[in-house]
């Protein structure tokens, strides 16, 4: 406590401050004295006070109160703006006596409003990467005479994208100030970053990362897919806390869990990245002031919120990974506090749950939600120790209570201030029991508390179920039913596992399904409720055992014995083995197939096959030569080879071909005249011009061939 600042040491007693954290002591070392600081630290571990103890002598510089405002001195740069505002009402109340002045300059708010604040003069600037880039680059923020740059949650900011914003403000800072980067998590993307933009920079860890926070106890709680609303109903009223936090995976999840919420009597409000600044600031401001005592939300609330008296966080969904658990959580058990972590799992989320939780190594209690009856009895626990009944009367209130038994009873009393406490709790939701069984048998994993390996259970066989009862589905292989898709319905639909269901027979327009006896009236209840998905396969539940499928009506007698004489009258396969080959039949010379005349082509045209020459006093192949050489031999039919004999063949004399006359031009315009021959007379049968004229040529030949005949007109264009 030494080497705090007196101002600021003075605004820590006055806000009840009797011991620092251990990030906190850190940062106030010696050896951490002006100088670059790289520092990871478990969420909740108050890291706004310590990098704003750590940048104080800087800022300061040996004097009690700042100067006065002008260019900003530091500037803190958090991923979110609900972060960004929590930072700055922290700096306000620790600065508070040294008459600095502390600005937010976060996305979603009025820019102009923004900029007079900055002009108007201010000492510590704390907004989010996107909107601080925007008035640099507009010259509204003056980054000269910057002393110190923190980068509150620096993972959280390079994993939604602001590494070139980051980038673009370090570099707009003067070199010689210092950079302090804090972050959960000092990953390979964050250690670039540091030494990148960092000199000499002194590395803190307070703790083990993979480190589970002491303060926060966990249970994973087993639920059915389509309970997941009624669970968290539950869970809130069981443990009753002043301030929880609900987490869910998309914005829509949001909206729906926070109307159900509403609907059952919670004072509850959503927070989410669709809402405006306005909206967000004002559901926070609501958990802070008591008059929301839920908060549902998407992750944007996971990092570096601070909610006074949150004991409860839920995971109505499961988180991405580790990292988004451990910092949801974190968001309870903070600064000394208890708090409680309630995982809702889903049976066919299980063994990703168990993945996550052992990567973070949690080892939480597995259990199922509260039932009503551990509702009530809790409810009747707080009751009696509501403050009413356990603080001082005052005699205001001992005069109330002697009218009031003067005209009721204690009973009558008592029973009017039952139902009063009563009538201000939602009423908990009937919820199915557990559908299967506890996956860990204790809090230390697969592994007993001596660490030795517990024995693998037997598996009860599927198809040997005793007092199964049978379900009738209405679908069958008309409909490409199989196993593979039909075993995941039926435990969706009726929230059991597969070991407990038998045997499923498939038939062509049905299925059937054995469940057994002792969860029979549960699934039934289940696979008919109103709500179901697959609304189009319905169960119905069959009286007794599993009756047999109705057989095929018998054939008419007729047709019985139709059927035995062709089976009488078929070859044995013997019979068909002494059988002659086809290849050992007997040829005729008659017939197409046998050996044919020497020197003779078969001409029945009777006979000719596809593609093979008619002889039908059409020309055809000619009859084979005695040597059998084919017709187009050149060798002569007495095997003598023709003798080459050269075509006498005479020079042709060239005659040099009679030149036309040129035709007189017609201009281009003229379009009456260019269809006219050079005498003036029109071409037979042609009436537009630039085309081949039709009709005989001078020379009396026919019209063909290439080019004019000589004399004709050859029009261009």
């Amino acid at each position: 406590m030494d080497a705090i600042e007196p101002a600021l040491l003075r605004a820590l007693t006055a806000k009840g401050y009797a011991k620092l954290t251990p990030v906190q002591s850190a940062v106030l070392a010696p050896e951490a004295s002006d100088r670059d600081l790289l520092v990871s630290a478990r969420t909740g571990s108050g890291k706004t006070v310590a990098f704003g103890l750590a940048v104080a002598p800087t800022l300061l510089e040996g004097a009690e109160t700042l100067p006065r405002a002008a260019e900003p001195l530091a500037l803190v740069v958090a991923p979110t703006r609900e972060l960004a505002l929590q930072v700055q009402r922290e700096l306000e109340w620790l600065y508070a006596q040294t008459g600095a002045k502390v600005v937010s300059c976060v996305g979603g708010m009025e820019m102009r409003a923004q900029r007079r604040a900055l002009e108007q003069g201010v000492h510590i600037v704390v907004g989010t990467p996107g909107r601080l880039r925007d008035h640099l680059e507009r010259g509204s923020l003056d980054a000269s005479h910057l002393r110190a740059v923190i980068l509150d949650e620096a993972d959280e900011m390079l994993d939604l994208g602001f590494r070139e914003d980051l980038e673009f403000i370090l570099d707009a800072a003067p070199a010689e100030r210092r950079t302090l980067l804090f972050s959960a998590t000092v990953a390979k993307p964050i250690a670039t970053l540091a030494k990148t933009f960092q000199k000499n920079a002194l590395r803190l860890a307070t703790a083990n990362e993979q480190e589970q926070h002491a303060d926060i106890e966990y249970q994973a709680m087993r639920i059915a897919p389509t309970e997941r609303d009624h669970a968290v109903v539950n869970v809130l009223r069981y443990f009753g806390a002043p301030g929880a936090l609900v987490f869910c995976a998309t914005r829509e999840g949001v909206k729906h869990l926070h109307s159900g919420l509403t609907e059952r009597g919670f004072a509850a409000v959503a927070l989410s990245g669709e809402l405006s600044q306005g909206e967000r600031t004002h559901a926070l401001q609501a958990l802070r002031d008591g008059r929301a005592t839920v908060c549902v939300a998407t992750d944007v609330a996971a990092r570096g919120i601070d909610l006074p008296n949150l004991d409860l966080v839920i995971h109505a969904d499961l988180p991405q990974n580790r990292e988004a658990l451990l910092h949801r959580s974190g968001r309870t058990g903070r600064a000394g506090r208890k708090g409680t972590c309630v995982v809702l799992v889903a049976h066919n989320r299980r063994k990703i749950a168990e993945r996550m939780l052992s990567a973070a190594r949690l080892h939480p209690k597995w259990g199922t939600p509260p039932s009503i009856s551990d509702i009530r009895q809790r409810d009747h626990q707080r009751m009696m120790e509501n403050p009413v009944l356990t603080d001082t009367p005052t005699e205001e209130d001992q005069t109330l209570a002697r009218a009031l038994l003067e005209v009721k009873s204690p009973e009558e009393i008592a029973i009017a201030f039952a139902k009063l406490y009563s009538a201000t709790l939602p009423a908990a939701e009937e919820m199915l029991d557990a559908p299967f069984s506890d996956p860990r048998p204790n809090d230390r994993g697969d592994r007993g508390d001596r660490g030795e390996r517990r024995e693998p259970k037997e598996r009860p066989n599927r198809n040997a179920m005793e007092n199964g009862v049978w379900f009738k589905m209405t679908v069958g292989r008309q409909q490409n039913a199989e196993p593979r898709w039909l075993l995941p319905l039926i435990c969706r639909r009726g929230h059991v596992t597969k070991k407990e269901i038998g045997s499923i027979k498939i038939l062509d327009r049905e299925s059937r399904v054995e469940i057994a006896g002792h969860i029979a009236d549960r699934f039934e209840e289940s696979v008919n409720r109103v709500d179901i998905e697959d609304g189009s396969i319905h169960f119905t539940r069959m009286k007794g055992n599993e009756p047999a499928p109705k057989s095929a009506p018998r054939p008419d007698p007729v047709v019985e014995k139709l059927a035995e004489a062709m089976a009488e009258a078929k070859p044995t396969r013997e019979e068909k083995a002494e059988k002659p080959a086809s290849f050992d039949k007997p040829k005729n010379d008659d017939k197409p197939y046998g050996k044919k005349p020497e020197g003779k082509k078969y001409q029945d045209k009777k006979y000719q096959g596809k593609g093979k020459p008619k002889f039908d006093g059409k020309p055809g192949w000619k009859d084979k030569a005695p040597s059998g050489d084919k017709p187009h031999s050149n060798k002569s039919r007495d095997d003598k080879p023709r003798e080459y004999k050269p075509r006498d063949e005479k020079p042709r004399e060239y005659k040099p071909r009679e030149e036309a006359k040129a035709a007189p031009q017609k201009p281009k315009g003229d379009l009456i005249n260019a269809s006219k021959r050079p005498d003036g007379s029109k071409p037979v049968g042609k009436k537009f011009a630039g085309r081949k004229p039709v009709g005989k040529k001078p020379d009396g030949k026919k019209p063909g061939g290439k080019g004019n005949a000589p004399g004709y007109l050859k029009r261009k264009g």
